[in-house]
């Protein structure tokens, strides 16, 4: 296992950093002393949360490979973490999702994170030393009844996350897969949290990002108790899991879902989605 990263002065990259997990997670980081850059498809969002943190910030459409370079070209060498945090999640029926946004799911949650990794690795492998983290969700390990292309996008980054660590063995350089349960951010606007639902803050999140710095751990989930519900799922009969799962997700999203509260996220993604962006 390569040696902890020395987070002081250490250049660290977070996209979708503007708000929520991102700029938790930026501000987490500059507590250790880091360099850090924040990227947010709100350009002038960026810049006034870099403003507030004390960093550098720019403009970053992930779903553009050129933008994407240009973000990372503007960081001092040498990047020494990656954060892939952008990513967005429309809530509803699969079969009333408009193409342009399915799309979009994909192309943001997935395809960023395939694009910035490709991007950073390149400089990573030739000092043999570096460290990337692509935060997922723990819907991609587990199933959610209204929101289909989300958990598909983030299954993907789960397993692309796995393969590419086994891949860089021997490198120096690591991948983490963070998978945080429901987090207090736009995303779950109006999604009932509580009860059966592990509820967590960004600050949770940035807090175990910055851990695995140290660790180099290959998956983290927030809470770490979560992943027993794997293990306990495999020995439970359809039908208990299917009315877990119904608790968890089913009715919450599709059944009770604050419509009205998510409003204002929804159509900033579908106008984005339609506009591409």
């Amino acid at each position: 296992m390569p040696k902890p990263i020395a987070l002081s002065g250490a250049s660290v990259a977070i996209t979708g950093a503007a708000r929520g997990i991102g700029h938790a997670t930026a501000r987490a980081f500059l507590a250790e002393g880091a360099q850090v850059f924040i990227g947010d498809l709100d350009a002038d969002l960026a810049k006034a949360a870099a403003d507030e943190l004390g960093c550098a910030g720019m403009g970053l459409d992930v779903r553009s490979r050129e933008s994407f370079a240009a973000f990372l070209g503007a960081i001092e060498p040498p990047l020494q973490v990656l954060v892939n945090n952008a990513g967005i999640m429309p809530a509803g029926p699969f079969v009333d999702e408009p193409d342009a946004v399915t799309d979009a799911i994909i192309d943001v949650n997935l395809n960023g994170v395939l694009r910035g990794t490709k991007l950073a690795l390149p400089g990573m492998l030739a000092r043999g030393s570096g460290h990337i983290v692509n935060v997922a969700s723990y819907l991609g390990e587990v199933p959610a009844a209204g929101l289909a292309t989300y958990c598909a996008s983030k299954h993907a980054v789960v397993g692309f996350s796995e393969s590419l660590r086994d891949e860089l063995a021997g490198t120096g350089v690591t991948v983490t897969t963070v998978l945080p349960s429901a987090v207090r951010t736009d995303l779950v606007s109006g999604v009932q949290l509580g009860g059966m639902l592990p509820t967590v803050d960004p600050e949770d999140i940035a807090e175990a990002i910055v851990a695995t710095c140290r660790n180099r751990t290959a998956i983290v989930a927030v809470p770490g108790w979560m992943r027993s519900y794997e293990a306990a799922s495999a020995l439970l009969p359809d039908k208990v899991l299917g009315a877990i799962r119904g608790r968890l997700t089913r009715q919450r999203v599709l059944q009770k879902l604050d419509t009205g509260a998510r409003a204002d996220y929804d159509a900033r993604i579908r106008r984005g989605a339609e506009s591409g962006f």
